[in-house]
């Protein structure tokens, strides 16, 4: 079966599905989030996205288990921000969603769709539940110029993961695995050559409170993440506000 016929037919899938468990119920009130993180260092899905202290804020609306958000991760360092916007439903343990990347804030404009500024992709998550805290994620890009070849046809670089939380000693812990099952260009450079399918990140993060008074604490998490697919190593803290 021809490779992109494959990318397709699963963004399709990923399609029908939004259709067929939209109808479900999810929270009943009108839900409100705003924060904060401070980060050593910004590192998504096992690649390094510039060096120094980051920013990244964060703003949420939900009701009846539909999401909408937008985030961001700004740096000291003269580099483009990054400014996110997403959708999704949730029902049950599955989520699925789009979410809008815009990489060169500090460099183009973003209404910009036309140009290199945008990415667009699907995704698809599904968690198993309190006893069992496994969650899988598939992650599709389906449009902008930064996923297309030399020829302009879409290459659907796509990102899959598997994590898992446990507890330990008193601290949290998530534990991952991250992959690009094809190459998946518009954000994986693999160092070497290397193509084909790649682990891009195992990440071990463990976090906990840290109580400032008897009334209010900061989270601080600690993550160790190894890249296979680019010969990197990362160790972030980050604080959570």
């Amino acid at each position: 079966m021809n490779k992109n016929y494959i990318k397709s037919f699963i963004l399709g899938l990923t399609v029908l599905s939004v259709t067929i468990v939209a109808p479900a119920i999810g929270q009943e009130s009108l839900e409100t989030s705003a924060g904060v993180d401070l980060v050593s260092k910004y590192v998504w899905r096992g690649v390094s996205q510039g060096t120094g202290i980051s920013f990244q804020p964060s703003l949420g609306l939900g009701y009846k288990g539909f999401s909408l958000g937008a985030w961001g991760s700004v740096s000291a360092n003269p580099v483009p921000y990054e400014l996110d916007f997403s959708a999704s439903y949730s029902a049950g343990g599955f989520s699925l969603g789009i979410t809008d990347y815009y990489w060169n804030g500090a460099e183009g404009s973003f209404f910009e769709y036309h140009a290199d500024n945008h990415l667009f992709e699907g995704n698809l998550a599904y968690t198993f539940g309190e006893k069992f805290p496994l969650t899988l994620s598939w992650n599709t890009f389906f449009a902008g110029r930064m996923d297309r070849d030399e020829d302009g046809k879409q290459q659907f670089s796509t990102y899959i993961e598997a994590a898992y939380e446990f507890s330990l000693g008193g601290l949290d812990f998530t534990a991952s695995v991250g992959a690009a099952p094809w190459d998946s260009y518009a954000w994986l450079v693999p160092a070497n050559g290397k193509t084909g399918f790649q682990v891009s990140s195992v990440s071990l993060l463990g976090s906990k409170k840290l109580e400032i008074t008897p009334t209010f604490s900061i989270p601080l998490f600690v993550q160790c993440i190894f890249s296979p697919a680019t010969d990197a190593s990362h160790l972030v803290v980050g604080f959570s506000f």
